[in-house]
């Protein structure tokens, strides 16, 4: 019985099973057909004049590009437009096409391949950027949901793409809308202070993208992570080491400033140790003491002469004519510094206290507020000299761990923020400087100084 059942089974499996079979599946991916000639990227960019700056459009080409999506709106910090670049490592052009879609990263997720029909399409310069979009008398709108499908096919074919490593100083309009790495950088020390964390775009000078200024630990250079408003993740704080940065290269708003986008917060991976300067500080919970040993509010100080009277240096080391400037702000006289409007690039101001004499005192605070408005960078540093040469350049200065303020990019911060730095051990005789470093037209920060004064007991 035995020998029967197992002869039963063994005839049943050679009946049902056959060689052919065991053939593994077609894996192959078909990719879609489409009738026309393939161009790139970069061949459709080369197509816009912008010496008159007028929308292009393309009309009987019978041509489309492929492309690869390097954005994704599924935090929320892109919306109804994809980043597109041309190939999925060591990239050449990117470019951006509009969708009337909220949600495109459930189609057209990141790596994805994608063709794109020209005809009917139209291109325009905005924010910087090239973008496609259909055209509206003098603009290029999103293509709508309904027409999506006209003009984009969506790819089997999803690659890993290999983020691009640059340096800041490599920045280029080549480069927009490629997917880029920054390695070894950091945000400001400013931005990551222990007790005053900056969120990525959720406090009070954010109004339409949080910017926040990364800094290169290699050279210092710096940029912006740019950062919407309505990201899932504004309200994060920044972390506060070292490491890497991986987003789209891209132009803000204004097409003042190239910035860096992410399309998630998991990608800067900031495991390293910070790299800040050596700062000339002698405690880190310094007090204001009971007695003024100098203090200057600038009442009274209405140009340059007034204050060259009270022993200030107020000069324009980069050859230009700027420099600190006695402002009256809402009834308030303070010193203004900003390279708006000047044509100065670079400009390089500095403004350095009269002598402070620290003997005789057992302990001594600096302190001084500080605004900020109209912000594209940050752009001033403090530093302090036991030595002034009388001449900036030729002084050997310390830097000063300052509360430099972040203000919002289209007016003034309505209070000042205050710096308390304690130096007491920096000797009998100190000078404090404040140097700003913009650049016109697109490093412009406006700051404003008062209330400078040295306390102690």
């Amino acid at each position: 019985m035995k020998n029967f059942l197992a002869l039963s089974l063994l005839l049943l499996l050679n009946s049902c099973v056959t060689t052919d079979d065991y053939d593994l599946p077609d894996l192959t991916i078909i990719e879609p057909e489409f009738t026309g000639n393939l161009t790139s990227i970069k061949a459709v960019k080369g197509n816009f004049d912008f010496s008159t700056g007028e929308v292009y459009t393309f009309r009987y080409t019978n041509t489309w590009f492929e492309a690869y999506v390097v954005s994704s709106d599924l935090a929320g910090n892109f919306y109804k437009k994809l980043v597109l670049q041309d190939r999925p490592e060591n990239p050449t052009a990117g470019i951006q096409i509009l969708l009337d879609d909220n949600s495109l990263s459930s189609t057209f997720d990141f790596g994805r391949k994608l063709y794109i029909k020209l005809d009917g399409l139209s291109m325009a310069f905005s924010n910087g950027v090239l973008q496609l979009g259909l055209q509206n008398r003098g603009d290029v709108v999103a293509i709508p949901s309904s027409m999506i499908d006209d003009f984009v096919m969506r790819s089997d074919k999803i690659s890993e793409i290999v983020p691009l490593s640059l340096r800041i100083a490599d920045f280029s309009s080549d480069l927009n809308n490629l997917y880029i790495r920054l390695n070894n950088v950091q945000f400001d020390r400013t931005l990551v202070r222990e007790n005053d964390l900056y969120s990525f775009a959720s406090n009070i000078a954010d109004q339409y993208d949080g910017a926040r200024e990364l800094e290169s630990c290699e050279t210092g250079e710096t940029t912006i992570l740019s950062t919407s408003t309505y990201a899932d993740f504004r309200s994060l704080l920044l972390p506060s080491g070292s490491g890497s940065v991986e987003g789209v290269l891209t132009r803000d708003f204004y097409d003042e400033h190239f910035v860096i986008v992410l399309n998630s917060p998991e990608k800067i991976q900031f495991n390293g140790e910070r790299c800040d300067p050596e700062f000339a500080n002698c405690s880190d919970n310094p007090e204001m003491g009971s007695q003024v040993i100098f203090e200057e509010n600038f009442d009274g100080v209405t140009s340059n002469t007034t204050l060259n009277s009270r022993h200030w240096t107020n000069v324009n080391s980069s050859g230009g004519e700027k420099k600190w400037t006695p402002t009256l702000s809402n009834g308030n006289r303070v010193l203004r510094i900003t390279a708006y409007n000047t044509n100065e690039s670079p400009l390089e101001a500095w403004l350095v206290s009269p002598e402070l004499d620290l003997s005789g005192w057992n302990t001594a605070t600096l302190s001084f507020d500080l605004l900020a408005g109209y912000d594209n960078g940050m752009f001033l540093k403090v530093f302090v000299t036991r030595n002034f040469s009388g001449d900036p350049r030729t002084t050997n200065w310390e830097p000063l761990d300052a509360n430099i303020p972040l203000g919002p990019s289209g007016a003034y911060l309505s209070n000042f923020r205050k710096s308390m730095i304690d130096v007491s051990c920096l000797g009998d005789k100190i000078w404090i400087g404040f140097q700003y470093l913009g650049a016109a037209p697109d490093k412009t920060t406006t700051y404003d100084l008062d209330n400078f004064r040295l306390s102690g007991n």
